[in-house]
């Protein structure tokens, strides 16, 4: 199939049968070279919001400073966690945008110049380094802004390698607020492929790949991603923590089971800086094993108590084993593949954002619009 056509398809819907064909990538030949297990701390840690700070200059000093700041407490919590668990912490995941919070009602442009990330940017380059005096791979997750879309930005979580190189870049897909890749989908694609859609980063610590905040919630992302070989979802997250199980917390167990997968899970320890009372979004950092167990969780605060060892040398045997168990390998995407295709139209179509042929930014009103315009279409459809 030629690309375009191909990225047509996709475009469509999921497309998971022509995903599983073409891009099908469990690791065949290229496993890690040493399976032996290691710890994984979920950073949990407070937010700050720059909202109040009076120009953009002293919001990219803020970013700077908070990044400097976070190495100390890693450098301290992985001696910890060594001491305690006997094996080494070579994977760290910091919560959801960290560094800056949300852009609340502030402009798109707005938001993009003040606190965006650019991909060779002294934020990326501050947390190389981090990364690189720390001997870690850090995960986290920002707003990052990028040349072929002028004046977006996107919500991306990424991995910073010890090396100090950015190994992988995932664009947040589903967002109530903010701009997705599906919405400027086709110059998307043109620039990045669906690689960089659903990117993996195949390290020497396993097969890694990032799912942002609510996304958890939707089964689809995770299973992209596993299809493409994912052992270890870095998943950056700013939620409600409470002692009864939420959405997310369900929701974190079953994406591990159904994909045979790790979770590593931090929130935030709340977000400061804002109106809002500061523990609205703290606790139940966590990780989860390749069965679905929470096999390490925090209470409240700043901490770091959400660790443990992940195996992958027992994940990549429970995968390659034949079992009723192993709903990886007894997945069958062809099955969905023409439902999904069918139910596209009511939904939110691709290149939303897209106008005469260019990125076109949206107003604040745009998000809430398209959405009550998807209500609309479902009812209208049958479908609610």
């Amino acid at each position: 199939m030629p690309l375009i056509d191909r990225r047509r398809t996709l475009a469509a819907g999921l497309g998971a049968a022509a995903l599983a064909r073409a891009h099908i990538a469990f690791a065949q030949g290229d496993d890690v070279t040493d399976t032996a297990p290691f710890s994984a701390m979920a950073m949990q840690l407070t937010a700050r919001s720059l909202e109040r700070l009076p120009d953009t200059a002293r919001a990219r000093a803020a970013i700077l400073a908070h990044i400097a700041e976070i190495e100390a407490q890693i450098r301290t919590s992985a001696i910890f966690v060594a001491q305690y668990s006997g094996k080494p912490v070579k994977l760290v995941v910091l919560p959801e945008y960290l560094f800056t919070s949300y852009p609340g009602r502030i402009a798109v442009p707005d938001f993009a110049a003040r606190v965006g990330f650019a991909a060779d940017g002294p934020e990326y380059a501050a947390l190389g380094e981090v990364a690189g005096r720390l001997g870690m791979f850090l995960a986290g997750n920002a707003y990052e802004t990028d040349t072929a879309f002028p004046d977006f930005y996107f919500q991306t979580s990424f991995i910073v390698a010890p090396s100090g190189e950015v190994v992988l870049r995932y664009r947040r897909l589903l967002s109530m607020f903010a701009p997705s890749p599906h919405d400027v989908w086709e110059a998307y694609l043109d620039k990045y492929g669906i690689e960089g859609v659903f990117p993996v980063a195949r390290t020497e610590i396993g097969n890694l790949a990032c799912i942002a905040s609510e996304e958890i919630l939707y089964p689809e992302i995770a299973r992209a991603l596993a299809l493409r070989g994912a052992e270890v979802f870095c998943h950056s997250s700013s939620e409600i923590g409470s002692p009864l199980a939420t959405n997310k917390d369900i929701a974190k167990q079953a994406r591990a089971f159904e994909n045979l997968a790790y979770v590593v899970s931090a929130n935030t320890a709340g977000i400061s800086g804002t109106a809002m009372p500061l523990a609205s979004a703290d606790g139940n950092s966590q990780v989860v094993d390749w069965k679905g167990r929470i096999v390490a969780q925090s209470g409240d605060g700043e901490t770091f108590t959400a660790f443990a060892a992940l195996d992958l040398g027992a994940l990549r045997a429970a995968r390659r084993t034949p079992a009723m168990t192993n709903y990886l390998a007894r997945q069958r995407p062809a099955l969905f593949a023409q439902a999904y295709a069918a139910a596209a139209d009511p939904f939110q179509g691709p290149n939303g954002m897209i106008e005469g042929g260019s990125p076109a930014i949206p107003d604040r009103d745009y998000f809430r619009r398209a959405q009550e315009a998807v209500i609309e279409r479902l009812s209208k459809a049958g479908v609610i």
